[in-house]
């Protein structure tokens, strides 16, 4: 059994499908420039020009993939990407559940203090000798105000 490191053969590999691709994408070139000797110089300066962006856009692809982090060791190529996986997601979420769960602790907050209050307003009923038509009397309701 021989283990060969790969580590060494996964860039070299790499470089020989890029090559493989360039070489490819200049037979194409060169077809489409045969095929197109015979067309009028409008049209001829939009295809000139769709080329250039078509190899501007390689170019950037190429160095933005030479850019992206990895990590090879023992002939295992992880691919960080474009910082989209599983942790910088969760992460991105952090924020909108804590905010959620203050919400709702808020909330629920708020319903046991409002639930109390009404509580003594109902205690304070039950124990006063007035009878509870007396606190709907409006005539009552302006002697409670005025400091009589």
């Amino acid at each position: 059994m021989s283990y060969t490191n790969t580590s060494r053969d996964a860039p070299s590999a790499g470089r020989a499908d890029a090559e493989a691709q360039d070489r490819f994408g200049l037979r194409i070139a060169a077809r489409l420039e045969l095929g197109s000797q015979g067309l009028p110089h409008d049209i001829s300066e939009r295809l000139r020009a769709a080329r250039t962006r078509a190899v501007s856009q390689r170019k950037r692809e190429v160095l933005v993939a030479q850019l992206q982090p990895r990590l090879v060791s023992a002939g295992i190529d992880i691919h960080f990407g474009d910082g989209r996986g599983l942790w910088s997601r969760l992460a991105s979420a952090l924020p909108v559940l804590l905010l959620a769960a203050g919400l709702v602790c808020i909330q629920t907050l708020e319903a046991d203090r409002r639930a109390s209050e009404v509580a003594e307003v109902d205690a304070a009923l039950l124990i006063d000798d007035l009878p509870p038509a007396a606190y709907a009397d409006a005539g009552f309701v302006q002697f409670l105000k005025s400091d009589h």
